[in-house]
């Protein structure tokens, strides 16, 4: 079990890190890619919340370039997607680098 607040995820890594672990604690999971803008701006906000919540919460990123199946398989369509994983499920979500008070509020 891992007590960092961040984790990079993979295809291979994602049932694991994401839906076992989530039945432990709630994930957040990051879809982004290295050449979106929105995706820079947003990432900061959400390894900074997820720092002050180590071992509430875990953040976990995925970087829908190098692991498409995963975008797929949870309709990712614009990024950044933000997705929060409860119990192996989807409970929350939403598109876009959001200011600062609403990520906080999705934590």
């Amino acid at each position: 079990m891992t007590t960092e607040a961040v984790l990079d995820a993979s295809d291979a890594t994602f049932a694991e890190d994401v839906i076992e672990r989530s039945k432990e604690l709630p994930v957040i999971v990051d879809f982004w890619a290295p050449w979106c803008g929105p995706c820079r701006v947003l990432g900061p906000t959400l390894e900074a919340l997820a720092a002050e919540r180590v071992g509430e919460v875990q953040l976990v990123k995925i970087n829908v370039d190098e692991n498409p199946g995963v975008a797929t398989q949870y309709q990712v369509q614009g990024i950044p997607a933000v997705k929060a994983f409860r119990s192996g499920e989807v409970i929350n979500e939403f598109v876009g680098a959001l200011p600062e008070p609403q990520v906080r509020a999705f934590f």
